[in-house]
């Protein structure tokens, strides 16, 4: 039969069989979190796995970007069970889950979702490595103690990370904070700020910065790093973004560290082929090109 089909609810060129047992040792496993119930601004980021997967299907196997193959074996492991409403509970399943496809040497890569996905694979990341350093692309710095009464939460993601125990979190693309997140962010010593304008004024020096690292690496990337005029379907969008070229950039140094993890977070839209959606989908097939 000369049907075309395909998968939507896997990522473009994962492997088809996902069974923990078969799976190979090193490889990475993809896993959705359709979760976005502590968002402060604009709701959907609970749609972003399925619009993210969706997107994939638009790219060829060659990147001509970086001249490279999609040959990385990888899985797709489909979405956690979350629980509406209950982000701390929904991060111990996703604690969970990484546990358990790390016991086959899996790497996860989270596709959100909301940003407080990233607090339950750190949770099991920073109990698995003591010297852990966090590459954080984002808007926000996400530093803040408790939101409304909230600690766990998609402003306090980064925050409960730094609890948890780091070597390092290198934030870049920061163009909005509160006070007390900059002064926390000022106060820490193992806490590295690159903001917007030294993105587009020095990259080759953070290029410089991210080569010599030396410890395992997890990447966060939140959607809104980007300029809205290239990532608009974002939670919480801020002006005066990143480009696409310049995340690359720096995608291409980090693919090159001991990576142990990543995820890409507050893509929040429904809409199949919506720009944020295909940019999101781009950085992740990107990633796994560059690996």
């Amino acid at each position: 039969m000369l049907f075309n089909t395909y998968e939507p609810w896997k990522f473009a060129f994962s492997q088809e069989n996902s069974d923990l047992d078969q799976v190979e040792e090193g490889s990475w496993g993809i896993i959705g979190v359709p979760f976005d119930s502590t968002t402060s601004y604009h709701s959907g980021a609970r749609f972003g796995p399925t619009v993210v997967r969706e997107a994939s299907f638009g790219f060829e196997k060659y990147n001509s970007v970086f001249d490279t193959f999609i040959d990385t074996i990888f899985y797709d492991f489909g979405d956690v069970n979350i629980i509406p409403g209950n982000c701390k509970k929904t991060c111990d399943i996703i604690e969970d889950t990484v546990n358990e496809i790390s016991e086959f040497n899996v790497k996860p890569i989270l596709i959100g979702g909301e940003h407080s996905a990233s607090i339950g694979a750190l949770k099991s990341l920073t109990e698995q490595y003591d010297d852990l350093t966090i590459v954080h692309l984002d808007a926000h710095r996400d530093l803040a103690d408790d939101f409304i009464g909230e600690k766990y939460s998609h402003a306090t993601v980064m925050r409960r990370a730094h609890d948890f125990g780091l070597e390092e979190l290198i934030q870049i693309g920061i163009r909005s904070a509160s006070k007390e997140e900059e002064d926390f962010a000022n106060e820490k010593e193992n806490i590295t700020t690159f903001n917007n304008i030294n993105v587009f004024h020095h990259l080759d020096g953070i290029e410089y910065y991210l080569d010599n690292i030396k410890t395992p690496v997890y990447l966060s990337i939140d959607m809104d790093v980007l300029d809205p005029s290239v990532a608009p379907s974002v939670g919480n969008p801020t002006p005066f973004g990143l480009s696409i070229r310049d995340v690359e950039i720096i995608l291409k140094v980090i693919s090159q560290k001991n990576v142990i993890g990543m995820d890409v977070v507050e893509t929040a839209t429904k809409k199949l082929g919506e720009l944020t959606a295909v940019t999101a989908s781009k950085l992740i097939y990107d990633f796994l090109s560059l690996i």
